[in-house]
């Protein structure tokens, strides 16, 4: 049959069409079926602390990800920008997640770790006073605000209805936990480390409370800091 009587016969174009987008997507759905999960399982991923989620919805609450990506691409000069691609792994409890399609401000994929808790927390409270070009605004509301433990629990339960693994001893230690990552000396941030390992435990921006400003600095400070960059091998020995 030749592309001279398909082209004239309308209605044999259109299923000749629906066949081979049939095909076409039978080959791409069909393998999924087989599979137990697209996203590859990576040693040292970790659900969110309770404050690192906490610090996680006041940045979608203030419209962080508006000006900030979080995903690295395979293009050299953003690996050598930021550091090593994202993986898909370290989005699978984000929900949503905070891939981001505009760069006002860089990256923050990487940022955990890149600068000291002082530096974050003035940075959020005046950005010019670290960065002088910054057209970033003032944030400085966030340490004169307590942040409310008793909202984490039932957060905790929703987001563990749609597959984050939180268990019941870390929902029920939800409000202990938070108190714990902000105060390094207490015996209770050695069950939160146990709980969260590689989790951060400082006093984060300096007060005697827990504020919204610990709870981002905390989240920040997480960003790309649970996988072992210097020893992962996409080959497959980081896989678990």
């Amino acid at each position: 049959m030749n592309h001279g009587t398909i082209e004239r016969n309308s209605i044999l174009l259109l299923v000749l069409c629906l066949v081979v987008v049939s095909i076409g997507g039978l080959v791409q759905i069909a393998p999924l079926y087989w599979i137990d999960s697209t996203i590859e399982k990576v040693q040292g991923m970790r659900p969110y602390t309770p404050l690192e989620q906490a610090g996680r919805d006041v940045y979608i609450r203030e419209g962080c990800y508006l000006c900030h990506s979080q995903m690295v691409r395979t293009l050299r000069d953003e690996v050598e920008r930021y550091g090593h691609y994202s993986l898909a792994a370290e989005s699978m409890y984000d929900h949503p997640f905070q891939w981001g399609s505009k760069r006002t401000g860089p990256d923050l994929a990487r940022v955990g770790g890149k600068y000291s808790d002082k530096w974050h927390v003035e940075h959020l409270n005046n950005p010019r006073a670290v960065v002088p070009e910054s057209i970033m605004p003032s944030y400085s509301w966030l340490g004169q605000t307590p942040l409310d433990l008793s909202m984490m629990e039932p957060r905790m339960k929703t987001l563990a209805t749609v597959g984050v693994p939180y268990t019941d001893d870390m929902i029920a230690n939800a409000a202990a936990d938070m108190k714990a990552q902000v105060s390094p000396d207490s015996k209770e941030a050695k069950a939160l480390l146990a709980r969260y390992p590689k989790a951060k435990v400082a006093n984060f921006d300096g007060s005697d409370e827990v504020t919204e400003l610990d709870a981002v600095v905390a989240y920040l400070q997480m960003l790309g800091t649970l996988v072992d960059f210097a020893k992962f091998d996409a080959s497959g020995p980081n896989l678990r």
